[in-house]
């Protein structure tokens, strides 16, 4: 029964984030209620632990909100939701925003210094030059790692919870934590003992920047200029072959020139040698498939290692390694052994110490100079491999990684992650087979060991000989009963600290794990694997894994891997992919570009049911445009939540039950309309279309208060009577069972409105069925329809008139086929009183139309 005194004189949007925030965390409103759970009856989803680093853009708003939506839609379904929130703390953006905001870099030589003050605090750190850092230790720059992620987390919770994510918090982790850092390593540990994971000296993607090494997953193609080469190489019977290469500089490193097999031009050569330029080194000519005919001159040079190709080349026709590129990204001191020749050592010599920028000038002088530059450079615009983080070309340098097996170079891996692929279902559907195409194309094991500081450090020692030397092939690793360790401060078993270094003594791996080797464990690090064997069993599988569309090859595919490895299943039945952001001109949105939209203000400005609005009305896996400058989808999300609540104060004025029965015809066609909405938009959510939800509910809102609110008032406002407690008894179900359509969406205007007559929270409430409307909505939906046209008849005809809606009519008559007259005729009442007309007559005619209006006072 509705209490008249709960209800505002005037309602409103502002304040109700901080009234129904604070209600629904005393009340525990989205608790996961594990004690009365089963399987069956549990709805868990593996939400995305955003970055804890600087601050959420309009782009987590916008994916947030879609998942949001299904969680909400789930537990008034009465399903148990398992809705936790991570935080991704470790990771290059954390250590990139600790060096800014506090002016410092770590240097693991140095100790650690207790009561550390950092050199600046309280902005973004933005003016402090790299050169101006000060360097402290690692432990040091651990701690002020953990204090700044702490603090953005702080922040990033109370925006989530302005925006009304229904997460239960206290299920939420953090991927640094000690839980986190127990489950990572042991899950690495299972990995090694199964064979699965391997150490190995490999070329390796490596950021000369970040000094890192990058996975296949993090690359990114950015188009450069840059110029070609045409070089000649020398054959010993005194001929050349000629050459073009974007990277001259590498020509100490070359191992072979290339053709493909097919290409008559250089058959004649296969099994031959040439002489590289300048450096005099004796290189075979090969043929590989992966040569292109139509490519510069056909031939290539083979460098170690100039792009991924050249990897691919070296290893599958086992060429010698001469990597001159260092960690550093300068040439190295010492040239590869091949060189032999005084000229050759000599040029070699010129090189050493400089960037490759410089070493390519070098090079290029030098091949004028011998005359074996063959044309003036050629200026092109290619793609060049970038670290998705870093700011400069990534070099491909030698190195000992950790690596798991991810399917690459395993037929029957790849076909089981393939076929867990096909189990999931996708929404939408096609998203299905970017993650197919990234598992065929997969060119080699996942590398997950980064030289890095904030991370899940390894759990691996190293025993060193009677030199003092690792033995690599030999790896001590963690047992269960030590983690979570750090191998750079806690002896290996079997040893102390002070044979740390020492000869017969250990070394610890200083690497840690790729942040998505941590990322790929959100189920088992949320779901307590390991550590809480009954939750685990209630929540994994996953009902729902919600992501963006861009890290399906990252954290989509690692996950699925891992699942696969250990648990040999599919990790989610369902798989949510939202779209883009973009700005006004269709660029993606990113901090990178400049064109990020911080959530705060809008919020503050709009309220979050109007950005929740804005979010969910779009489709997932579609790309929405956002303007700041004219967010229009937000003002009509605001407009509607203004409107839910005037309209239920509105309606819970009227005196009357709502169980009272439904006998007018215009009342029972409404409430058959709202039964197929009903229907309509509970499949729509059932297939994770929130959008079409969305648009079917706000339709048939709008058409309820514009037309059938404004047909009925009359009869509800009127004395009692079975008329009008029919109208009441409509108005009030129909609001029911809106406000619960509308909940997912817009929380806090629903949450206000249903608390006006009704116990308990409209989120925990059933969801509308269609039974609870099927026995009172018999008459069928074409009559509210037709009554919604004839009273726009009746409304236009009073203003072609100018005269006021007020104004009496004495005469009016509606034509209209004549089944449409004999059901428009049961809602005559109506019609007569909210057109406030003396007279209403019916005819037939072809279509639906009010003639013949004869206004009883006639408009001046």
């Amino acid at each position: 029964m509705t209490d008249t005194a709960r209800i505002p004189e005037k309602p409103a949007l502002e304040g109700l984030e901080t009234k129904w925030g604070g209600v629904w965390e005393d009340r525990g409103t989205y608790r996961f209620d594990r004690d009365s759970a089963t399987r069956e009856c549990i709805y868990s989803i593996d939400t995305p632990p955003p970055t804890a680093s600087g601050s959420l853009h309009i782009g987590h708003v916008f994916s947030y909100t879609h998942t949001d939506v299904v969680a909400r839609f789930q537990r008034m379904r009465g399903k148990h939701v398992f809705y936790p929130m991570g935080w991704d703390d470790n990771g290059l953006p954390t250590e990139r925003r600790v060096q800014n905001y506090y002016g410092v870099r770590c240097d693991p030589t140095l100790p650690y210094e207790p009561g550390f003050t950092p050199p600046f605090e309280g902005g973004e750190g933005k003016s402090v030059k790299a050169a101006d850092q000060v360097p402290i230790s690692r432990r040091n720059f651990i701690e002020l790692c953990e204090r700044l992620t702490v603090e953005d987390e702080q922040q990033f919770e109370a925006l989530w919870r302005s925006l009304g994510l229904s997460v239960d918090w206290t299920q939420s982790y953090r991927t640094i934590a000690d839980e986190a850092l127990f489950t990572s390593q042991l899950a690495f540990i299972r990995n090694v003992e199964r064979g699965e994971a391997y150490q190995a000296l490999a070329p390796t993607l490596w950021d000369v920047t970040f000094r890192t090494a990058v996975a296949q997953a993090e690359l990114e193609d950015r188009e450069q200029p840059g110029h070609y080469h045409r070089v000649a190489f020398q054959r010993p019977d005194g001929g050349t072959v000629e050459i073009e290469t974007s990277r001259p500089e590498l020509l100490p490193a070359c191992v072979a020139l290339v053709a493909h097999p097919d290409d008559e031009r250089y058959q004649p050569l296969f099994g031959t040698t040439v002489t590289t330029p300048v450096f005099g080194v004796e290189v075979p000519v090969v043929a590989h498939h992966l040569a292109q005919k139509d490519k510069g001159t056909g031939i290539a040079m083979i460098c170690t290692f100039g792009d991924v190709t050249d990897v691919v080349w070296w290893r599958e026709l086992q060429l010698p390694n001469r990597a001159i590129i260092g960690f550093d990204g300068r040439i190295i001191a010492e040239a590869p052994e091949a060189i032999t020749s005084e000229t050759g050592r000599e040029a070699y010599a010129q090189l050493a110490g400089k960037t490759t920028f410089s070493a390519k000038q070098a090079v290029v002088e030098l091949l004028r100079a011998s005359g074996e530059l063959l044309a003036e450079p050629k200026a092109i615009t290619h793609p060049v491999k970038f670290f998705e983080k870093g700011d400069r070309p990534l070099e491909i340098v030698s190195t000992r990684q950790w690596y798991i097996v991810n399917g690459a170079r395993d037929e029957d891996l790849r076909e089981r992650l393939l076929g867990r692929g096909r189990e999931i279902d996708w929404h939408p559907d096609f998203m299905r087979v970017r993650y197919e195409n990234w598992v065929g194309g997969l060119s080699g094991d996942w590398l997950v060991s980064r030289q890095r500081f904030f991370g899940v450090p390894i759990p691996v020692w190293y025993p060193l000989d009677a030199d003092g030397n690792p033995r690599f092939d030999e790896p001590i690793v963690a047992s269960r009963d030590q983690l979570p360790v750090d191998p750079s401060s806690t002896p290996a078993p079997g040893f102390d600290e002070a044979q740390r270094g020492a000869p017969d003594g250990f070394i610890g791996e200083h690497d840690v794990m790729d942040t998505w080797a941590t990322s790929s464990l959100t189920p088992q690090l949320a779901g307590g694997w390991e550590r809480d064997p009954e939750l685990f069993e209630l929540v994994f599988p996953y009902s729902l894994r919600p992501q963006g569309q861009d890290i399906i090859r990252t954290w989509l595919f690692s996950t699925a891997l891992r699942a696969e490895l250990e648990h040999g299943v599919a990790p989610w039945s369902n798989a949510s992919i939202s779209g883009f952001i973009v700005d006004p001109d269709r660029k993606k949105m990113s901090k990178s570009k400049g064109n990020v939209v911080t959530p705060a203000g809008l919020l503050e400005q709009h309220g979050s049911d109007a950005v929740r609005y804005w979010a969910a009305s779009s489709r997932l896996g579609t790309d929405a445009a956002f303007d700041p400058q004219n967010p229009t989808q937000v003002k009509i999300g605001r407009r509607l939540a203004i409107k839910v609540l005037n309209a239920a104060k509105f309606i819970l004025t009227f005196e009357g039950d709502a169980d009272a029965p439904v006998t007018e015809p215009v009342d029972r066609s409404m409430l058959a309309a709202l039964e197929t909405v009903v229907q309509q938009a509970t499949k729509a959510l059932e297939g994770y279309d929130h959008a079409r939800a969305l648009e079917l509910s706000e339709t048939f809102f709008w058409t309820f208060c514009d037309d059938y609110l404004e047909l009925v008032k009359e009869r509800a406002y009127g004395e009692q009577s079975p008329e009008q407690a029919s109208a009441v008894a409509a108005l009030k179900t129909a609001l029911s069972v809106l406000l619960r359509l509308f909940a997912p969406v817009i929380p806090f205007a629903t949450e206000e409105a249903w608390s006006w007559s009704n116990e308990g929270s409209v989120h925990t409430a059933s969801w509308p069925a269609a039974e609870e409307l099927a026995a009172r909505g018999e008459a069928g939906i074409e009559l509210l329809e037709l009554a919604s046209l004839a009273l726009t008849g009746i409304r236009r005809a009073k203003t072609d008139a100018k005269a006021s809606q007020k104004t009496a009519v004495s005469r009016a008559v509606i034509a209209a086929p004549a089944d449409a007259v004999t059901l428009l005729e049961a809602a005559a009442g109506d019609l007569r009183a909210v057109g406030r007309i003396e007279t209403l007559e019916f005819t037939s005619a072809e279509t639906l139309e009010v003639r013949d209006v004869e206004l009883a006072t006639p408009a001046e």
